[in-house]
């Protein structure tokens, strides 16, 4: 009985691992934006040179599709002042028609309800909008090895 159990607890500790590895599995979305895989469709998240914020939704290989009724919210900035966004559609993408707060790091939370009516999944990362120094994206979109590196720290 204790072999058996030494052997579960033993496919478990090399399991997990792979599991965490897989957490930030950095994807490029059409735009240069960053790719968020929580919900379905899956959204990419992008920012203009306007400091407008674009939501594409994504089909399974990362090409534009339609939104089905999805309920999209974002806040930005710091705390004491954030910024929340409002979007239109504009040629199959939700476009803010307000733009982001000045500066060039802060949080965001991406607010992600299927319909109206549904259970709200939350996005929430550090908007750096800085050149990533080894890829061609922004940090915020960054998909290179110290993005998964980065997510290690955390």
């Amino acid at each position: 009985m204790k072999s058996l159990i030494f052997n579960l607890v033993t496919a478990l500790a090399f399991a997990l691992p792979g599991f965490a590895a897989d957490k930030h599995e950095a994807k490029a979305g059409p735009n240069g934006g960053r790719v968020i895989s929580a919900v379905e469709p899956h959204l990419e998240f992008f920012v203009t040179k306007e400091r407008k914020v674009e939501i594409t939704a994504l089909d399974e290989a990362l090409k534009p599709a339609k939104f089905t009724g999805q309920v999209i919210a974002v806040t930005a900035g710091e705390r004491s002042k954030p910024t929340k966004l409002e979007f239109k559609e504009e040629g199959g993408k939700l476009v803010s028609s307000n733009t982001l707060p000045e500066g060039n790091d802060y949080p965001v939370s991406v607010s992600i309800k299927p319909a109206a009516s549904g259970k709200a999944v939350y996005e929430k990362f550090n908007l750096n909008l800085e050149k990533c120094p080894t890829c061609k994206f922004q940090e915020y979109a960054c998909i290179c090895e110290h993005a998964k590196e980065d997510d290690k720290k955390k």
